[in-house]
């Protein structure tokens, strides 16, 4: 039978097969930090390249970008984000913990019939009567005694300058966005483009969070895919419609995401970010319960028009059939990359208890298996020769060099052949190719399916037109 997977579990797995380790371990680590492994960063770039030839080369109006982290301070102030970019916080009186209310609010919200996110963040008394309301007591000691709630701004800020008196404040971005705005003029003109037309980027963003939690989920250090899609006033809900497709198909055809563990979910006037006149969460149903780990957003004109009133630059584009300047609306999908890994992970991640094998040996045993897409698997192929014998050693190695051309493969040659075919089910690799005594003599290896376990006896010459049937099914 199928067990329960447990985020425990996750964690676990992924630090013990090479996925994600804690940052700097031998010094204890650092709260929310953590270090993609071999597995783990190839399993997060076939993520990330599967978005890119998606999203960006397989589509004529899309064009890739690639900005700085660091940005002119004035970038923030006009994006609103040095005034706006804020959480609400609270300190527990009694152990001096501090937190997020809104986060603890919503989170009881959902175990009721009310409305998620009915108290928006800067609604500072209602955040705090809700907390007497639902009786929410300090997730660290389970005291109710709290400090006055306070806004408190995510952007990092660190210094620029090698003489102290020259030095000047820059922050670590707070998301990837505002790196397309600026250049929305440079690559319309470059790259001649019409609207409507998109942005793409992936990086690196920074929020100095009050809460921190959930593995890999929330973190001050995080990973994004954004799209920023440039469209006529009057088009924005139907390019917003059109993109909401575009984006759920790519969770559940591109990288093999069920359909049934997706929500949709907008967000009410009070949730919503200072610049978006309509968003919906793309959210996903992990252990703890429904979770974002993407969205979409009609960001309206708010950042052109911006940007345009503090940096005196045109932002406008003129319609050729009314001659007509106009700032375009703004069509943004983004996706959180850490999140949509865990979420990739925890979908992928069978638990069975008593094992595959049915045997009495292996009923009290639990087996993972990670049905990972194909195409997404950090190893595609192992070769597993059944011996350490050089005359099998040595003709896995020449397979691999062969197959390595076309296939990510890994050479897996200690301890039983039973035993590896565990690890390389738990790592998410599809399929096993098996080196006997006999294939020197009938020039036939055995190729094992990971999902099925089904085994074939495939001719060495015979390898090439079998997997590539097998991996375009």
């Amino acid at each position: 039978m199928s067990a329960t997977i447990t985020l425990e579990e996750v964690v676990k797995l992924l630090k013990n097969r090479g996925f994600i380790f804690p940052s700097s371990e031998i010094y204890g680590g650092l709260s929310a930090a953590y270090d993609y492994g071999p597995l783990g960063i190839q399993l997060r770039r076939n993520i990330e390249r599967s978005w890119w030839k998606h999203f960006v080369e397989n589509r004529p109006d899309v064009y890739g970008l690639d900005t700085a982290i660091f940005m002119n301070p004035k970038v923030w102030q006009a994006s609103g984000h040095t005034e706006h970019f804020t959480d609400p916080l609270i300190e527990c009186k009694s152990c001096h913990f501090r937190f997020r209310p809104d986060k603890l609010v919503d989170e009881a919200l959902r175990k009721t019939d009310k409305k998620v996110g009915s108290i928006s963040p800067t609604d500072h008394a209602g955040l705090a009567q809700a907390l007497d309301d639902y009786k929410i007591n300090c997730p660290q000691c389970a005291k109710h005694d709290f400090t006055d709630i306070r806004d408190f701004n995510s952007l990092f800020e660190t210094n620029q300058g090698v003489v102290k008196e020259s030095e000047s404040i820059i922050y670590l971005r707070g998301e990837i966005a505002q790196g397309m705005f600026v250049n929305f003029k440079n690559i319309e003109q470059s790259m001649r483009a019409k609207l409507p037309f998109g942005i793409a980027q992936q990086g690196k963003a920074f929020r100095n969070e009050v809460t921190v939690k959930r593995f890999i989920f929330r973190t001050r250090e995080f990973n994004l895919m954004e799209i920023e899609y440039f469209t006529w006033p009057a088009q924005a809900d139907k390019d917003f419609a059109t993109w909401k497709n575009a984006v759920l198909n790519w969770y559940t055809q591109e990288i093999g995401i069920d359909a049934k563990h997706l929500t949709w979910r907008e967000q009410n006037p009070a949730e919503r970010a200072h610049y978006s006149a309509g968003t919906f969460d793309l959210e996903y149903a992990f252990p703890w319960g429904d979770d974002e780990i993407g969205a979409i957003a009609n960001r309206t004109d708010f950042d052109l028009k911006n940007h345009q009133k503090h940096s005196g630059v045109d932002m406008t584009v003129t319609n050729p059939q009314t001659n007509e300047k106009i700032i375009p609306y703004v069509i943004e999908p983004t996706f959180g990359i850490d999140r949509v890994f865990l979420a990739v992970i925890m979908d992928a991640l069978e638990i069975i208890e008593g094992g595959r094998a049915g045997t009495d040996a292996s009923k009290h045993t639990q087996e993972l298996v990670l049905h990972l897409a194909p195409a997404l698997a950090p190893v595609q192929i192992a070769i597993l020769p059944l011996s350490k014998k050089d005359e099998l050693v040595e003709p896995a190695r020449k397979l691999q060099t062969t197959l390595s051309t076309k296939y990510r493969t890994e050479l897996d040659i200690t301890q039983s052949i039973g035993k590896r075919y565990r690890r390389q089910d738990e790592i998410g690799t599809p399929f096993c190719i098996t080196i006997d005594f006999e294939t020197a003599k009938d020039k036939k290896v055995t190729v094992r399916d990971r999902d099925t376990m089904k085994q074939d006896r495939v001719a060495l010459a015979e390898l090439e037109p079998y997997f590539q049937k097998k991996f375009k099914q």
